[in-house]
């Protein structure tokens, strides 16, 4: 028995810290395959054990097996692998654009780009994502202008957004992209509103909500549960746990829970854990999950399984808190080299093919690019007016910020 004289704090710890060996023996990994695929009025009480698992498509032989296979064809998956290799040079493009001072701030998307571009397939016109600054792939996916993403990421005479956004937080109703709220975990509250009021409404359109693994240790992701949970609110609650907040390992978010999905488990909401490094098995879990909103089922929680290799941001020094090789060691592998293999597996695709398409994708970055910068960067061409920040704020502009307005000069 534990000496009852003394108190000791505990502060979870990772398994390793820089200049140690990378240990991932606490992921226990299914066979891919082996993970059952319910039908989506499933009772929720009867698939708590999926809450734990990892639904997986792709096995180590780059084959598609199991109940959750066989929903894409080889030109949908030759489209997805395109979206994610645009995403991941596009990334590259930015993260050296800020890095020469042409932006302030990026964020990359490195090691997770199958998340967002697979789950933006499950999804029809109309349908609203919530997302977080690491789910550009859902704009990549639905065919947004690059040029528009970097017109914002260099606040420039073009910005949609008229440089009143920090650079990669996004918006467009037209692709289902609600602005992107710096302050994370507020999101939630709002699909969750959002597909109540499509509800109420009688409306088709369902929301997906998206969060980080630190994020979930805010008040509002717990909110939000309540409400989806009591009102069977058509949305689908993303969790994307790639190890590591800004600088702390998964752990401090996670609490004694064991996963992320099983916090969804006491409030009765359907919760799943996917291979979020495997694009067939998170469009597959997607199209469940979104198909039990659309039917009237209510909410899924989904918790994504992935890493996040690159940094937190351009802000961030991961080797200040991780081993510089703990990437290399993750057993889930490279999202885009595994939808590669599966391709040149099935004889849908080739290793020279790829090696085309790589190039032809950064020559297609490169020139939205130069389009981009012709309409300036941070520190050099064109800005957003003046008079720009002063609307798109009120339908009818008070007589207070009309004084400011004149007082600027604008």
């Amino acid at each position: 028995m534990a000496d009852a004289g003394m108190l000791r704090f505990h502060v979870p710890e990772p398994e390793v810290r820089p200049g140690g060996t990378p240990d991932f023996s606490n992921v226990t990994i299914p066979k891919a395959g082996s993970v059952p695929r319910p039908e989506i009025d499933v009772d929720p009480r009867t698939i708590r054990d999926m809450a734990f698992s990892i639904i997986r498509v792709l096995n180590r032989a780059g084959e598609a097996v199991g109940p959750w296979a066989g929903l894409l064809s080889d030109e949908e998956l030759l489209e997805g692998l395109r979206h994610m290799m645009t995403l991941r040079t596009f990334d590259a493009r930015m993260q050296m654009a800020q890095r020469q001072g042409k932006t302030s701030f990026y964020m990359q998307h490195l090691g997770e780009e199958a998340v967002s571009c697979a789950f933006r397939k499950a999804l029809k016109p109309g349908d609203m994502n919530f997302p977080t600054y690491r789910q550009a792939g859902l704009l990549i996916a639905d065919g947004y202008p690059m040029v528009s993403m970097m017109n914002q990421i260099y606040s420039n005479e073009a910005d949609p957004l008229k440089g009143r956004q920090l650079p990669v937080m996004y918006s467009s109703k037209e692709h289902g992209f609600f602005s992107i709220s710096g302050n994370l975990a507020t999101q939630y509250i709002q699909a969750v509103g959002w597909a109540m009021a499509s509800a109420i409404s009688n409306d088709s359109r369902i929301a997906a909500a998206w969060i980080g693994d630190g994020s979930t240790a805010e008040s509002d992701f717990h909110a939000a549960l309540v409400f989806a949970s009591t009102y069977k609110a058509p949305v689908v609650l993303n969790v994307v746990n790639n190890q590591w907040a800004i600088s702390t390992f998964q752990g401090i978010a996670r609490g004694g829970s064991g996963t992320f999905a099983a916090r969804g488990l006491g409030f009765g909401i359907p919760s799943l854990r996917v291979d979020g490094n495997d694009y067939l098995a998170v469009h597959a879990v997607a199209k469940w999950a979104v198909e039990r909103a659309r039917a009237n089922l209510g909410p899924t929680l989904v918790e994504y399984v992935t890493y996040r290799v690159g940094a937190h941001s351009t802000s961030d020094d991961p080797s200040a808190y991780r081993p510089k090789a703990e990437s290399d060691a993750w057993p889930l592998g490279d999202p885009v080299i595994r939808l590669k293999n599966h391709l040149i597996q099935k004889g849908a695709w080739s290793e020279d093919r790829h090696t085309q398409a790589e190039a032809e994708i950064l020559e297609t970055v490169i020139a939205a690019q130069k389009e981009a910068e012709s309409h300036g960067t941070l520190h050099a061409g064109g800005k957003p007016s003046t008079r720009d920040m002063f609307e798109g704020v009120y339908a009818e502009m008070p007589p207070h910020l009309r004084r400011q307005r004149q007082q600027a000069g604008v």
